[in-house]
Order: structure tokens, then sequence, then C-alpha cells
């Protein structure tokens, strides 16, 4: 069996990726990892040769900054370099992680029998895995509706597929067709730090991305302003690859007391209530289980 690790990436250190704990944390598990690299004005490039493994193979690419952003598939550049990533992995499974994602070393035992498991079962197209938001601060995550839980970050790589976003994957069935691929589960957690990067790095992330998603400007990032509900304490432990980045902090993340619920939050609150009342899941996600 042959593992591929990819993604892509942009100035990733200015804009406050822990990409490099990132790539490391599936390095002991893959055999190549392909990472599209577009134009960068930082020193992400240095870095990403710094980390010295041969396994790491480096496919320079431009960014078509000229896609309209009028259609209902937004983001639609970041999916071209994910797929870019993916058609250049070799492996029977391509493994992506997203450069604020990192595994914890704890679950590589899992992910790699999941792969062997499931290496034969044609039905199984993919594996997914259960999500850690942290928000704010290391301590804390965000749990509700609003936050996936569970998604695909293992794709087998024998099968049509792509990306038209940057979040999930396409299985082509036919040349009008598509659909979300059927996937087991790894038992496996990704760590998200996206939102644990300083709220200068943030809104320059937010300055230079959402421009792909979104037509108008995005108002500033303020993380205080979240309702307290979604936030939890968390208690266990970091992958040891991003511990020496993560700001040092203590207890839970301190939202503003005085934040006004927005509708959306509201409604979230509605359905925390439904699923700790009734044992309903809200899951957000973009592949069919196979039990």
């Amino acid at each position: 069996m042959k593992v591929s690790g990819f993604t892509f990436l942009r100035n990733g250190h200015k804009l406050g990726y822990p990409f490099i704990a990132s790539i490391r944390s599936t390095l002991p598990i893959v055999d190549e990892f392909v990472i599209a690299l577009g134009p960068c004005d930082d020193d992400t490039e240095k870095m990403l040769r710094g980390i010295g493994d041969p396994k790491i193979r480096i496919i320079p690419t431009q960014w078509n900054e000229r896609i309209q952003s009028d259609y209902s598939v937004k983001g639609f550049v970041f999916g071209q370099q994910k797929s870019i990533a993916l058609f250049n992995c070799t492996g029977d499974w391509a493994f992506y992680l997203e450069a604020d994602e990192v595994v914890h070393e704890d679950d590589l035992p899992k992910i790699r029998a999941a792969m062997e498991k499931y290496l034969d079962n044609a039905r199984v197209e993919a594996l997914a895995f259960d999500y850690l938001h942290f928000y704010g601060n290391k301590n804390t995550i965000a749990w509700s509706p609003g936050w996936y839980r569970s998604e695909v970050r293992i794709l087998r790589n024998t099968i049509p597929a792509w990306s038209s976003e940057s979040l999930f994957f396409n299985v082509v069935v036919s040349h009008k067709q598509s659909r979300h691929p059927r996937a087991a589960h790894t038992g496996a957690t990704i760590y998200h730090y996206g939102w644990v990067r300083s709220e200068a790095q943030m809104n320059l992330k937010t300055s230079e991305i959402y421009q792909h998603w979104v037509e108008k400007p995005v108002p500033p990032v303020d993380y205080t302003q979240i309702d307290r509900a979604a936030l939890k304490l968390f208690t266990g432990t970091h992958p040891k690859v991003v511990q020496e980045w993560l700001p040092k902090a203590e207890g839970i993340f301190r939202a503003d007391p005085n934040h006004q619920l927005t509708s959306r939050e509201k409604k979230r609150r509605r359905m925390l209530w439904l699923e700790k009342t009734f044992g309903l899941k809200f899951n957000k996600k973009h592949y069919r289980l196979i039990r």
C-alpha cells in the first residue's frame, strides 16, 4: 500500500498557518507529500524546503485571480489548487490536510489501520475524521451545528474525483453529474487551529482569501463576538508537532458577555438544545457513511 499526503499553500507563514506542523504530523505514515505551492511573498517556500524530508514534493502553481465569485460555487480557485495537488499524488490513498489542520501522533496507528482495512473494499471511496475546532486559544473548542464535526480527508486515488471547493471532494459519476464519496470512519480526529492565530493574521487572511468567496468586503474579525454556549473547555492533549506553535493561554477563551446573538446563533442554540434533549444530530458532512 502506498499513501500520498497532499495540500495547497500560499503565503502560509504570513497568514499564520501552522503548515509545518500540519505536514510533519502525517509524514510518518505517508510515502510522499505533495504541495501545490502558489506564488508567495513571504518565506513559506524556504520553510517548506527547510523540513528537509525527501518525501516532500513541491509543485509550483499559479492562481487564477480572475475567477468570478458571483456563481453558486464559491472559492473555486481553492478547489483548483487542491485538485492540482491531488492529481499529482501517486499513492493508493491520498491524505489531504488543510494548512491549519494537524493529526495527533496517537491517531496515526488508527489511520494506517483504516487504510489497510479498506484498501481492497471498492465500496469505500474515502475515509472520514472527527473534528476539533480550536477557537480563541488552545484551551477552547467551538462545538455547535455551525462547525462541521466530521469530514473526509482521505480519498481513494483510483476513482475519478476532484474538488470544486477547498473543503470537500466530488466523485465524478458522469459528464453531467457528481456526488459526495462513500466513506468509512477512521476513528481518528483532525485538530483544526485556524481560529487560534492572532486576530491580525486572521484579518489579513480574510482580506486575501475572501475575495474568492464573496463580492463585498468582510468586516474585521473580533474573536470575542461569539455565542458563549458554543465554546467548551478542551481537556485533552495537543499533537506534539504543534505545541511550540501554540500561543500560551490560561483557561477557556472569554467571549464578550454582552454579545448580541445573531439570528444564526439563535438557530444553532435551538439545534444544540434539540441535540442534547432528543439525541438528534445536525452534523453537516459531505460524504455518505458506510458502516
